[in-house]
């Protein structure tokens, strides 16, 4: 297979999006963002963009991936380092990671968000679309309420790290999974009321085509087979064609008599 095949073979949305990441990443790590957060946000902007591209023709289908996104970049985030632990002149004392600030509750809300989604999608179920805005509402509400209010706030350090001068203070200064996490829940918050807001038609229509979704990508009322001409507008130069080949036969028969 020739290179020109190899490049028709690649489906279009896919290339956009890792083009559109790689850019990402490489203007983060020339901006001297360390390679994890680089890596976050080349994965981010290619999954945005790609997703973007590939919903262009139907834009309310891109509330499950926004969904989708919002809750992988929450569970990520409890992976990730929130805060980091340093003194005024610089030295740093300790991590402290998302999980044990949560009790990992934001991956649970993220993993029960996706599930919440599939049956909302599959059985187009009100009330599974409504879980998935309640579980974004309280992933929100969490980072508001506990992680928000600490951030550069300074405080003895004797409850966050276990080290020997436990009586220092350090300011707490907000690492990538902070950041992660905003983005997160965020997202997650959004897209989750907006789609608790569709009722069980919508909910239907918006369905993936993999999924048992409908397959046209054109407007209701358009033929993907006919590139998207409206079925009227067929139906009545069908009409048009017919009553042109009835007159063309009726005056053949006229110059035979």
């Amino acid at each position: 297979m020739s290179a020109r095949r190899y490049t028709d073979a690649v489906p279009t949305g896919l290339a956009v999006a890792v083009g559109f990441g790689l850019l990402c990443f490489i203007l983060a790590v020339i901006a001297g963002a360390s390679f994890g957060l680089a890596l976050a946000l080349g994965l981010g902007g290619g999954i945005v963009v790609g997703a973007l591209f590939a919903a262009r023709r139907n834009p309310e289908r891109l509330l499950p991936l926004a969904v989708i996104a919002g809750a992988a970049a929450l569970f990520a985030s409890e992976l990730m380092t929130t805060f980091q632990l340093s003194s005024t002149p610089g030295q740093t004392f300790c991590n402290v990671g998302a999980a044990g600030r949560h009790h990992f509750a934001l991956g649970i809300l993220a993993i029960l968000a996706v599930v919440a989604l599939a049956v909302a999608l599959l059985s187009a179920s009100k009330p599974a679309a409504i879980a998935v805005g309640a579980a974004g509402v309280i992933a929100l509400i969490l980072f508001l309420t506990i992680d928000l209010p600490q951030a550069n706030n300074v405080g003895n350090i004797s409850s966050s790290c276990d080290v020997a001068a436990s009586f220092n203070f350090a300011k707490a200064e907000p690492q990538a999974g902070f950041w992660l996490e905003m983005v997160g829940a965020l997202a997650l918050a959004l897209s989750g009321v907006a789609l608790a807001t569709l009722n069980p038609e919508q909910l239907r229509a918006i369905r993936p085509a993999w999924l048992g979704g409908p397959k046209a990508e054109g407007r209701p009322g358009e033929s993907a087979e006919h590139g998207g001409e409206p079925e009227a507008a067929r139906s009545r130069d069908d009409r048009q064609r017919k009553a042109s080949l009835a007159r063309t036969q009726s005056d053949r028969r006229s110059e035979r008599t």
